[in-house]
């Protein structure tokens, strides 16, 4: 696989965080990766809606956004090409705080004496 091309997209910010809402825009067969399920068998189809869950680097190149797709009960690794958002993300960029709606924190107590 050349680079020579194609862009390194490392070099810049993900374009999607974990929590952000994305649609697939096309289907995505199991490539013999995914448990349980049949090489070939479609796990994503063209317009299903899922969630970002974790953001990995494939080659050093390329983000891979595994994306939790609920309705399919599977969670899918994809590129960035391959998914839209499903709501505008500018309130990521002017609210960087929002983002962190999706996260649970517990505050822990001193036990009382």
């Amino acid at each position: 696989m050349s680079t020579d091309d194609r862009e390194i997209e490392v070099y810049r910010d993900p374009a999607f965080m974990p929590g952000d809402k994305v649609i697939s825009k096309k289907n995505v067969k199991n490539d013999g990766t995914m448990a349980g399920k049949e090489i070939g068998e479609t796990v994503v189809k063209k317009g299903d809606v899922g969630y970002v869950r974790d953001i990995g680097v494939f080659l050093q190149q390329f983000y891979i956004y595994a994306v939790d797709f609920v309705d399919r009960a599977s969670i899918v690794g994809m590129r960035e090409r391959e998914l839209t958002p499903a709501e505008t993300q500018a309130r990521r960029r002017d609210d960087p705080g929002a983002l962190q709606s999706h996260i649970v924190t517990r505050k822990f107590e001193e036990p009382a004496e």
